[in-house]
C-alpha cells in the first residue's frame, strides 16, 4: 500500500509541475512515481517468498 501513496503523490506532482511549467517539480513526480512502483514489485516478491515458505513448511509437517 505504501507503493500507491508515492505513485498517487508522483502523479500529483507531474501533473503540477506540468500545469506550472516548473520542471523540477515534475522530474521529482517522475521519481517518486518510480519509486511507487518499486515499492509495489518488493512487496509482491516477499508476498511470493512468504508463499512458498509457507508451502514449504505444510509438506514438512
Amino acid at each position: 500500500m505504501s507503493g500507491e501513496k508515492d505513485k498517487i503523490t508522483g502523479r500529483v506532482k507531474q501533473a503540477a509541475g506540468d500545469l506550472t511549467g516548473d520542471e523540477e517539480l515534475e522530474a521529482e513526480g517522475e521519481l517518486d512515481e518510480f519509486a511507487g512502483k518499486v515499492k509495489d514489485a518488493v512487496d509482491d516478491v516477499g508476498d511470493k517468498v512468504r508463499d512458498g515458505i509457507d508451502k514449504i513448511r505444510k509438506k514438512f509437517n
